[in-house]
């Protein structure tokens, strides 16, 4: 193998100090997510207070992913790092002795946190070790933690709340975090800014709560519709306020996150497909473990072990769809996947009590081969002919499109699925909805046709904003 098809030792080292903290909030997010009745029975509590666990801690997180544009400039990626990993980590300390549901939530923030800040700059740095070459397979080794938490996640849940107090699902964390901080405090190169720039108090002000009424609204609709007027007001002020962000950042020198970077196509149909993909990978996300239980009766912990095929089918993919991606560029490795994942999503619409576990199996692992064959191209393309200093705002960018999208999916099958099952048969509301995100796959299977076709370096990045104020000396 030559130089050119091998990824810098620098990358996987990098790579590989980085994936021993993320793992923790990987985990973590897909553990979480099976315990919210036992958390609601042991706390005595009801389930729509527990679900602020959950909501509480996405709150947290889409505050915090756009400071870490301005964290990484004003103190360098490993200090932040670092720094978000201890967060972290005091945030499952304090879930894990929480003695009521206020004071678990609490812990949940302060994992969002970390969390929010850790995901952007483990990106940030590992693009940055590869120097914009090889993205695809890059990509590749930063996306194994996404795809293994789907499949661990749900079985170390299901483990623990069958033999152990639910406190252990936060206590898991502790060697992840510990480990962790001393690879990167041994391992990790300094990297101490130049310059240290002033907060963009303003546009925080505007981007941080449009962030939060915006996923606050899309979770609220999850549950209570779109129609409802608490959960829609709150999502058009949250979409005001993002939309206000972005008027105000494209006038100002170095805002907070440079939405400029929508200039450069790689960059721009990136996320845009991260974004309305979030209807085929996240809304289905929901959809899978609730059909198991409810329409097969299986129990969550089954329901975790039944999903494990589609998180092998996502590793077997991963690294293939790195290696093509560099070869043959983003659009026909993500077209082809999209079109695999609609295809492995139909016999879900057909599916029900007595349909072959295994059958199904099968399809699930060809839905994770698709999925694996989604993510990395997306991901790579994004930071396409970009700078250090751009990286690190196009990290923000597209994890806001994932998130928001991811969350606005979720939304709109919940309320598909919620509908019909009010008016009709449970399986039948299944089928339908299995059916809409088999649609949802065809039509980002069509916006992937605007993604570039070959993952070159000739793609020029949009013109650099103008420096900081604060960087520039002052009269």
């Amino acid at each position: 193998m030559t130089t050119e098809t091998r990824l810098d030792p620098k990358v996987l080292r990098t790579a590989g100090v980085l994936i021993a903290g993320i793992l923790a909030v990987v985990f973590d997010t897909t553990i979480v997510g099976v315990a919210l009745h036992s958390l609601a029975a042991d706390l005595h509590t009801t389930v729509a207070t527990i679900q602020w666990v959950t909501t509480a801690y996405l709150l947290a997180l889409g505050i915090t992913v756009p400071l870490s544009t301005w964290a990484m400039a004003r103190f360098g990626g490993k200090r932040v790092w670092m720094f978000s990993l201890a967060v972290f980590l005091a945030g499952s300390l304090a879930s894990s002795v929480a003695w009521n549901a206020p004071a678990l939530i609490a812990g949940r923030v302060v994992q969002g946190v970390g969390g929010g800040l850790m995901l952007p700059v483990m990106t940030t740095l590992v693009v940055r070790a590869a120097g914009g070459r090889l993205l695809g397979r890059t990509t590749a080794v930063i996306a194994l933690p996404a795809l293994l938490g789907p499949i661990l996640g749900p079985l170390l849940g299901g483990l623990i709340l069958t033999h152990f107090s639910w406190r252990w699902m936060f206590w898991v964390n502790v060697p992840f975090c510990v480990v962790g901080l001393w690879l990167a405090a041994r391992f990790l190169d300094r990297d101490d800014p130049e310059a240290r720039p002033r907060l963009d108090v303003p546009g925080l002000a505007l981007l941080a709560p449009g962030m939060a009424a915006t996923i606050f609204g899309l979770s609220e609709a999850a549950t209570k519709g779109f129609t409802e007027p608490g959960a829609l007001a709150t999502l058009l002020i949250g979409i005001a306020l993002v939309a206000g962000f972005a008027a105000y950042a494209l006038r100002r020198p170095g805002p907070l996150v440079d939405v400029r970077l929508f200039a450069h196509r790689p960059t721009a149909s990136a996320s845009t497909v991260l974004f309305f993909s979030g209807f085929t990978l996240y809304g289905a996300v929901l959809l899978l473990p609730l059909f198991y239980q409810q329409i097969r009766g299986t129990t969550a912990l089954d329901a975790g072990l039944a999903l494990v095929p589609q998180g092998i089918g996502a590793l077997l993919s991963r690294s293939l769809a790195g290696s093509l991606t560099d070869r043959l560029g983003a659009r026909l490795i993500t077209v082809i996947g999209f079109l695999v994942v609609g295809a492995a999503t139909v016999p879900f619409a057909f599916a029900d009590t007595h349909t072959n576990t295994w059958t199904l199996a099968v399809w699930l692992l060809l839905r994770g081969i698709g999925l694996g064959a989604v993510t990395v191209p997306v991901m790579a393309v994004a930071y396409l002919g970009l700078d250090g200093e751009q990286i690190a705002h196009a990290s923000v960018l597209i994890r806001v499109a994932q998130q928001i999208g991811g969350s606005f999916g979720t939304a709109v099958l919940a309320v598909i699925l919620a509908h019909v099952m009010s008016t009709g048969h449970p399986a039948d509301a299944f089928h339908q909805s299995f059916w809409w995100a088999t649609g949802f796959a065809g039509l980002a299977a069509l916006l992937s046709l605007t993604l570039p076709g070959r993952t070159t370096t000739d793609h020029p990045a949009p013109t650099p904003a103008p420096a900081p104020e604060t960087a520039r000396p002052r009269p």
